[in-house]
């Protein structure tokens, strides 16, 4: 990791690159997989630049995030989904859509929290205001998982309301953490201490993720489709 240059960058991702190729021709890896294993790659650099730098906050960050979606991978080609209820609150993990947008939800904020590469903390030290971004796809992230959820908890229920309740818990999640991150200030030293306007933004901004969410659901049928009518 010590003094990796630019050159160095360039073929470690081209043999990355040709790594998943051929991974994608042998073992049917689609695109979903893809992206999955090209997010994991992402948390290896950033994995690789925490010991660099001896940040022990950011080796124990991308460990957990990368074993999350390796564990994903292997759950949705090992494993068959269970029934009932437990199926039901299970479901966002048997989904191959979700899994993709959650690598690349964690790759990015893992990118934020440190640059790959460098020492530089855009997330809580050099560009606060950056903290929007995962907010956005954190919020993305979340409104997926809830849907799937109450979709399959409440199959009977009307898309519209299952929308509105989506929504709803969301608000209450999001208020709950920033009334944790204010509590949680009290014992840190000025990481977690945001005003009310920014502590505002981000509930927003969490929000707005959802609503690219219901469009991509509306629109697209991704990551899943729209109960027929």
């Amino acid at each position: 990791m010590v003094g990796i240059d630019r050159k160095e960058r360039v073929v470690l991702a081209s043999v990355f690159v040709l790594f998943i190729g051929f991974l994608t021709q042998v073992v049917g890896i689609d695109r979903k997989e893809r992206v999955v294993l090209a997010s994991v790659f992402v948390l290896f650099i950033g994995f690789l630049t925490g010991v660099h730098y001896r940040r022990f906050d950011h080796i124990l960050r991308t460990s957990w995030m990368m074993s999350y979606l390796l564990a994903l991978l292997w759950l949705q080609r090992k494993s068959r989904k269970p029934g009932g209820t437990l199926g039901a609150l299970l479901s966002p993990f048997y989904n191959d859509g979700i899994a993709e947008v959650t690598s690349v939800f964690l790759a990015v904020h893992a990118s934020l929290v440190n640059v790959p590469f460098t020492d530089v903390d855009l997330f809580n030290v050099a560009f606060r205001d950056v903290d929007m971004i995962s907010h956005f796809l954190g919020g993305l992230v979340l409104w997926l998982f809830l849907v799937s959820i109450l979709r399959e908890l409440f199959g009977e229920t009307s898309w519209g309301r299952v929308v509105v309740y989506s929504f709803a818990l969301l608000l209450v999640i999001g208020v709950g953490w920033e009334l944790a991150e204010w509590y949680g200030s009290r014992f840190t030293e000025g990481i977690l201490k945001e005003t009310i306007t920014n502590k505002t933004r981000d509930v927003l901004m969490e929000q707005l993720g959802a609503i690219l969410g219901l469009w991509m659901v509306k629109k697209r049928g991704y990551p899943f489709s729209l109960p027929r009518k």
